[in-house]
């Protein structure tokens, strides 16, 4: 009989990993179907496609995580089942980072040389971007395979051994230095490009609710959807930092419990942001009302 603490996580773990599967499955669904027929991909599209596909393996990761972290299932005690958490997370980061400097682009409006250049060339460095982001992170995890193992026992042996006191001798300063810069890299591009489409679209929105007092511009009601979908994006994404933060500052310390709620905040990231995704992108939006239409007259 199951306590009724691992009920209520197995309960929200099992729904988030179901919006996270069927949010970032639209998404892959859609974008796939265009390849289909118009036999190429947009470059937004084929970033959203690419997003969604790391999401849906970090949910599978997470889900897994939280099913071993309950004793619902065996975790396999090897270096690899960190190394592919980190593999998933960090592609996952890079990838909305992208994004963001992506609607950035298209949107802001910056007097600058550089910037004026990556507005022209975004479309075409999209793949590329996408090609590199990957690379670099299947280079990073298994140079850091070693440093992650070792986090890896350490968090582990935190959970379920709370009186033994764990010292962190055995993780290199250079390989914890390269793992915090390499997730603090995309923090910064993203804040950047997140705050400057910020201030953008906020000024776009005021600008427009100035024009013409006591009416209404037909495009205010949608800069400020972007902007409330680039702020909910803002939070989701600081948020996984700051769970981060939490369990590395509370290494030595570290409970269930804790764990636990970093991890349901870890899946609600990639699964939220996805929502915002469909719901701010119309063909993404449309699709979503046929699929749920098209659910409820199979019942």
């Amino acid at each position: 009989m199951l306590e009724s603490h691992v009920i209520i996580h197995l309960f929200f773990a099992v729904i988030q990993f179901l919006t996270g599967v069927l949010a970032n499955g639209i998404i892959v669904l859609v974008t796939g179907l265009d390849l289909i027929k118009q036999r190429k991909m947009m470059p937004l599209d084929l970033l959203l496609c690419c997003l969604a596909i790391s999401r849906i393996g970090f949910q599978m990761v997470i889900f897994y995580v939280i099913l071993a972290v309950l004793s619902l299932m065996e975790l396999s005690p090897v270096a690899e089942t960190f190394t592919l958490f980190l593999f998933v997370s960090e592609s996952g980061l890079w990838l909305a980072t992208w994004l963001s400097v992506f609607y950035c682009t298209k949107i802001t409006t910056v007097i600058h040389p550089f910037f004026f250049w990556l507005k022209l060339r975004i479309p075409k460095l999209v793949p590329l971007l996408i090609c590199g982001s990957l690379l670099y992170t299947s280079f990073t995890s298994v140079f850091h395979k070693k440093c992650s193992w070792t986090l890896f026992k350490k968090v582990w042996l935190g959970l379920f051994s709370p009186n033994v006191t764990i010292q962190m001798k055995e993780l290199s300063t250079v390989h914890f230095a390269f793992l915090v810069t390499e997730f603090l890299l995309p923090l910064l591009i993203f804040l950047i490009s997140a705050l400057l489409l910020i201030f953008s679209l906020g000024r776009h929105t005021q600008q427009m609710i100035n024009t013409v007092p006591g009416t209404r511009h037909p495009n205010t009601s949608v800069y400020f959807s972007v902007l409330l979908s680039t702020l909910s994006f803002l939070v989701l994404y600081l948020s996984q930092y700051m769970m981060a933060a939490l369990i590395f500052s509370q290494i030595s310390k570290v409970r269930q419990f804790i764990f636990l709620v970093s991890m349901l905040v870890f899946g609600s990231y990639p699964s939220g942001h996805s929502i915002i995704l469909i719901l701010g992108n119309p063909k993404l939006k449309q699709s979503a009302k046929k699929f749920f239409l098209h659910s409820k007259c199979c019942q």
